[in-house]
Formats: C-alpha cells, sequence, structure tokens
C-alpha cells in the first residue's frame, strides 16, 4: 500500500473529473475525517487517514483490501472505475442520466440507454460526458457515456442509443464508424 505517484494521481483524477468534476475535493475534504487514496496491487483504495495508518503493522502479502475500491490500473497504465465506487459518484456526480424501469433490466445486463427507456437527463449534459445512470426512483444504478447531448437526445429517434455502458466504452470511442 503505497500513495499514488504523480503520474497515476493524473490519470486517476482525470478519470474521476469526468464523472464528478470539482467535488474531487469534497472526497478529501470531509469534516467527520481525513481520507485519502492508496494504490495496493493496481488497485486504487479510498481509506480514512486512521485505517490506513493501522494497516501499516500488516503486511503487503497479506493485506487483501482497506476501505472501497475505486478502481484498478491495466497494464497499459488506463484506469479502470469499478462499481464499488458508484456510492460516491452517484453522491458528486454532476451530470445523471434517469431511466424508465421497462429499461433497467436491460442496462444491468449491459446493454445501451435507448432514447426509448430514457426517463430523464440533465440539462446541457455534453456528448461523451461521463454519466451516472438511475432508476426513476433515484436509485444508483451505474455509470456510463453519453452518446448524445441533451439538446441532440430531443431529437432521436426511440431507437437510437443515448448512453453508453461503462463496459463497452472503449470499444466505441476507438471505432466512431459503430456509434452511429
Amino acid at each position: 500500500m503505497r500513495p499514488l505517484t504523480e503520474e497515476e494521481t493524473k490519470i486517476f483524477f482525470k478519470k474521476l473529473a469526468e464523472y464528478i468534476g470539482s467535488n474531487i475535493k469534497k472526497l478529501l475534504e470531509r469534516p467527520d475525517d481525513q481520507y485519502c487514496f492508496r494504490l495496493h496491487r493496481t488497485r486504487v483504495y479510498y481509506v480514512s487517514e486512521k485505517i490506513m495508518k493501522q494497516a501499516t503493522n500488516t503486511g503487503r502479502k497479506k493485506l487483501a483490501s482497506l476501505g472501497v475500491c475505486f478502481g484498478k490500473f491495466t497494464k497499459t497504465g488506463n484506469f479502470r472505475l469499478s462499481i464499488t465506487s458508484l456510492d460516491y459518484l452517484a453522491q458528486y456526480a454532476i451530470y445523471r442520466v434517469w431511466i424508465k424501469p421497462s429499461a433497467e433490466l436491460s442496462f444491468l445486463y449491459g446493454n445501451h440507454v435507448l432514447k426509448a427507456g430514457l426517463g430523464r437527463i440533465t440539462d446541457s449534459t455534453p456528448q461523451y460526458q461521463g454519466v451516472v445512470v438511475y432508476s426513476m426512483s433515484d436509485i444508483p444504478l451505474g455509470f456510463g457515456r453519453t452518446a448524445k447531448s441533451t439538446q441532440e437526445c430531443r431529437k432521436l429517434d426511440s431507437e437510437q442509443i443515448v448512453c453508453f455502458h461503462q463496459s463497452d466504452i472503449g470499444e466505441y470511442l476507438r471505432d466512431e464508424s459503430k456509434m452511429f
């Protein structure tokens, strides 16, 4: 368990900023306790400093997990967010998408959100922006990226994609011909 290097911090905060923007400060400067991000076996954990100091007494090989896992660094150096960070992303998200009950299960199985399944979307959401996906009863379901901006969503047919599921984002951003 060690602090993130400058390069790792830049990559990690860039990914977080896509979803929560400048609210990263609120994660670190909490009134109840001091929190920090630590790297352990390519995974980034969000942990209070009290628990982190107590964990230094445990050997690295014996330490399985610590705090909340926000994601992991891939072998290529990219960062992938984990679903375990959803509670914090949902709390501080700037852009949100609400989907209808008929589309919830489809999204949870890994499919994209179509316009027919879109309930609401935050005003002025730009294209390819990181969003947190909610049910209509304000329960966070996951996160993804918008395929269209809010203005473009109003003009779409009901069968066109509005929001990409998180697991398929990289594939679509590499090959834009698949998008539309």
